[in-house]
């Protein structure tokens, strides 16, 4: 059996590694660091919590400790995707490094840039970045890379799904030809491939195990999860994962939830808390100093549940974490490895449970066709009957998610149904009744002599035909004798009369929406107007 002893190790690495309680090599640390200490490139591809950290950090602590840093030109550079990463990379150095003088620098978001570049103007032997954060002090004038003697790319595979590949090719670019390079990933896309084919010189490939494969000492199952109703999916998810959490009762000693979105890490986190459970969450908007906080106070015990994105599936080294609460499918089948790859660690067992609704199921699918294994499904905690809340959640509506009451259906009102209403509306009082349809006299004698005199018309004119009114009119004079013997005492008013009567009527025709008191001035004929 291969011990730490057997690597060709600086001896004061040696007793670090040996304070830190730890005898012989996982198989990628065996298989890597023998080939990092000769100056080899090397290709890392190994599952999540195999050590691959200490894979490089241990020969590159070596090497480095002869030589001096200058000013703006650190020796070695470790490329991280997050923050998280990045800070655990620095922790493996303080540990490993403690009797070797190294300086190190952390360069990471939400960092002010002044304590940065004291660090960096002071010459480093080890930086580790984020690479967004490394550009920035690069455009800035404050840091070269033409000193770059080894070079590491951590959890290239995550760096590819959060868009950082564009960003590597250029760091390539910026660091010497001669450098030696260590690749490590979890997976090999092909993009992965491409780069490493590029920027890679015939390098050793050190692969533990099959590509995106689970570790056996975690325990995995499934819960399939159908709402009551999809504006309650959210509400009777979250009632599933505290079911879930109880139902485990005291062999959680720990845990971890991961969500695909971050709204959805807040709520789940506020409505545990609401429900007396010791959570917290944490997600790339929070401050950093915020994250640190919260991290420590998990790895230290202090902090039982930790409601995180994937931006802690990476990088988390906790190594008794009890559980791994999957509230979503993830959406890339890899990120479930790493997700569930935060329990069963260093040989401990573990257990990873995952609720998945009707529309994850492709994706759990698809998670199912990477890791070439069924996952064990679950009966819901929740029966159906029971998923619905009772008449109030608290916790739910302190998120804003809790479930409403159903809004009213507004029926557009369109003319039948207008007129329906019209015609159901009670009935007038008999006066005003008997007012409205009893005639005043001169105005009855009017249609009667015009009906005895006038012809019945073989086809109806126009309704805003004013020639042909003004043509009958003239053709016919006892139809004009008629009407001036009955005009009352003014001729104009009982033209008014009339042309209100025939206004009227073509209201009733014409006019649609217009209201039970329409005004009677929209009611008047502009062209009549005119030729009155």
């Amino acid at each position: 059996m291969t011990k730490f002893t057997d690597l060709n190790l600086n001896p004061k690495v040696l007793k670090a590694i040996e304070e830190a309680g730890y005898e012989s090599p996982t198989p990628i640390q065996a298989g890597a660091i023998p080939a990092a200490l000769e100056g080899r490139d090397v290709l890392g591809i190994a599952q999540t919590g195999t050590g691959k950290t200490a894979s490089f950090t241990l020969p590159m602590i070596t090497r480095l400790a002869r030589g001096r840093a200058r000013a703006r030109m650190p020796r070695s550079l470790v490329l991280c995707p997050t923050r998280e990463l990045a800070a655990q990379v620095a922790e493996n150095f303080d540990t490993y490094a403690k009797h070797v003088k190294l300086t190190k620098a952390l360069l990471i978001g939400g960092v002010s840039f002044k304590e940065q570049d004291a660090l960096i103007d002071r010459g480093v032997d080890v930086l580790i970045a984020t690479p967004g954060r490394l550009l920035d002090h690069f455009e800035r004038g404050k840091l070269l890379l033409t000193g770059i003697e080894i070079m590491v790319v951590d959890e290239a595979d995550r760096m590819l799904d959060m868009g950082f590949i564009p960003d590597i090719e250029r760091i390539f670019a910026l660091t010497p030809f001669t450098r030696q390079t260590l690749f490590f990933s979890a997976t090999m896309a092909s993009e992965i491939e491409r780069i490493t084919n590029t920027f890679l010189s015939a390098p050793e490939r050190v692969e533990i195990a099959r590509q995106a494969t689970t570790s056996e000492t975690i325990k995995q199952a499934v819960v399939m999860f159908k709402a009551s109703r999809k504006d309650r999916e959210s509400t009777e998810k979250r009632r599933v994962l505290r079911e879930l959490i109880d139902q485990e009762g005291d062999a959680v000693t720990n845990a971890i939830i991961f969500c695909n979105r971050k709204t959805d890490v807040d709520a789940v986190s506020k409505s545990l808390k609401k429900y007396g459970y010791d959570a917290a969450p944490i997600h790339g908007d929070l401050d950093q100093s915020q994250r640190t906080k919260t991290l420590d106070g998990f790895r230290e015990g202090k902090l039982k549940i930790l409601v995180a994105s994937d931006v802690a599936a990476r990088g988390l080294d906790v190594p008794s974490v009890s559980h791994v609460f999957n509230f979503d499918v993830p959406g890339h089948p890899e990120d479930y490895v790493h997700r569930i790859g935060r329990t069963g660690r260093a040989g401990r067992s573990g257990k990873a449970i995952t609720i998945c609704s009707l529309r994850d199921e492709k994706s759990l699918n698809a998670v199912e066709g990477l890791v070439q294994r069924e996952i064990t499904r679950l009966e819901n905690p929740v029966k159906s009957s029971a998923a619905a809340p009772k008449k109030a959640d608290t916790a739910d509506a302190e998120t804003g998610q809790a479930d409403k009451p159903a809004r009213p259906t507004r029926r557009r009102t369109t003319s039948k149904s207008r007129s329906a209403t019209t015609e159901a509306a009670p009935v007038a009082a008999p006066a005003q009744q008997a007012e409205a349809t009893t005639p005043a006299p001169e105005e009855a004698a009017a249609p009667a002599a015009a009906a005895q005199s006038e012809p019945a018309p073989a086809k109806q004119e126009p309704a805003n035909s004013d020639a042909n009114r003004h043509t009958s009119a003239k053709s016919d004079p006892k139809a004009q004798d008629a009407g001036s013997a009955n005009s009352g005492p003014s001729k104009s008013s009982n033209k008014s009369r009339s042309r209100g009567r025939k206004d009227d009527r073509r209201d009733d025709r014409t006019v649609v929406g217009m209201g039970d008191h329409m005004p009677s001035f929209i009611a008047l004929s502009f062209a009549e107007r005119r030729t009155g």
